[in-house]
């Protein structure tokens, strides 16, 4: 709910973490290289073959066979939204064959002034005054659907906005479905672009997460390491919130979007 929770902000929010199958990674084709006499011309061929081959690929391999990851249970969403958003980063968001792991998250609280839920009980914010483990999809900006996880029992008004993530399943249907042709983070990295990658729309709102079926959060790898820092977009909240490090995202990973220079070690 940050950047889009902001301006477009949701309910206050508090505090609070398969079947997957790899994804094949794109293949090169090396341009034919005209033969030359010349020692120079050589090694600068074998120069540009080796960085050719150094480039990395910013896609983890996942394992071909791996065990089916388990769904989440409701008890696992009802804690306060700054305890949860630590504990998604790492779990998994699977809608068909596409499958996500997360890599970044916001908190967003009751009583917060960057929160939806600070507006009160309305048709709009009323998902996210659910029981946690629940979805709360909206409209962002008349452009972009942005998924939040229902946290805490029902009542409370708390969310996490899934911010980032990165690819595990179903690459094909999440570029189309992004209209993007790359295997590079800006495919996933923002809340807007996970609810397109998803396939989302509003009509998601209350979809219980811990349910087989549809959209779904699994059991995922726990990161080694979090970087936390302030949420994005939410100027119009009050000092406090605006500088309140309720950001969470995956130490290390290529796949948690702008700014990155905010975020620190806890």
């Amino acid at each position: 709910m940050a950047a889009a929770l902001g301006s477009h902000v949701a309910p206050p929010l508090r505090p609070s973490p398969m079947k997957t199958s790899s994804i094949a990674p794109p293949s090169f084709k090396r341009t034919p290289k005209k033969k030359t006499t010349t020692t120079t011309n050589k090694k600068k061929q074998s120069s540009r073959a080796v960085d050719h081959h150094s480039t990395p690929l910013l896609i983890t391999p996942v394992p071909t066979n791996p065990s089916p990851a388990p769904i989440l249970p409701p008890e696992f969403f009802l804690v306060d939204a700054l305890d949860l958003a630590p504990r998604l980063l790492g779990k998994l968001l699977r809608r068909d064959e596409v499958v996500l792991r997360i890599t970044e998250v916001e908190a967003y609280r009751p009583n917060d002034t960057a929160c939806h839920g600070r507006f009160g009980l309305t048709a709009r914010t009323a998902p996210v005054f659910g029981a946690g483990g629940h979805a709360y999809v909206y409209l962002c900006y008349g452009l972009h659907m942005m998924l939040n996880i229902v946290a805490d029992e029902e009542g409370v008004g708390a969310a996490v906005l899934i911010r980032s993530c990165s690819p595990v399943n179903g690459l094909k249907t999440i570029q189309e479905r992004r209209g993007q042709n790359t295997v590079k983070p800006v495919l996933l990295t923002g809340p807007g672009k996970v609810g397109q990658a998803l396939g989302l729309t509003t009509a998601w709102s209350h979809h219980p997460l811990y349910t087989p079926g549809g959209l779904e959060v699994l059991d995922g790898p726990e990161p080694e390491n979090i970087l936390v820092g302030p949420r994005v977009g939410i100027e119009y909240a009050s000092p406090e919130h605006v500088s309140a490090p309720w950001r969470f995202a995956i130490a290390g990973s290529p796949w948690i979007s702008s700014p990155r220079n905010t975020l620190r070690p806890p």
